[in-house]
């Protein structure tokens, strides 16, 4: 896993990539928020959902559930980078829209959205 720190208009927003899956539960979540909160200092995360475990997008799973709770617990804002046209669950596309409309986690489709997405997040 790499992090890298990028500051815009003084917020600093962190920008995690890795190669393979580094988030497959709540704990490798929280190793991550403790990492991106060492390293940088940044409360804000960008990563790939090539990153994260597809069960999070199986709502049913409640992965997604207990990752982001990991976030928000600790007052994360994230964006989440990605094709998400493979998707056809109906509750999974209104789980995206209604966090896109929040302030706190978005699913976006390009990593200039989501540095935008952050950087503009209250």
């Amino acid at each position: 896993m790499t992090i890298t720190r990028q500051a815009i208009h003084g917020i600093v927003i962190a920008l995690v990539s890795a190669d393979e899956v580094i988030m497959k539960d709540s704990d490798s979540a929280l190793d991550v928020v403790m990492s991106v909160q060492q390293e940088t200092g940044a409360n804000r995360i960008v990563f790939d959902k090539k990153n994260i475990a597809e069960d999070f997008f199986k709502l049913s799973s409640g992965l997604a559930g207990d990752i982001l709770e990991k976030f928000i617990t600790y007052r994360f804002k994230v964006a989440i980078v990605g094709d998400y046209s493979c998707y056809t669950s109906k509750p999974l596309h209104d789980f995206m829209y209604e966090s896109n409309i929040g302030n706190d986690i978005f699913f976006v489709t390009t990593k200039e959205d989501a540095i935008d997405k952050l950087a503009k997040a209250k």
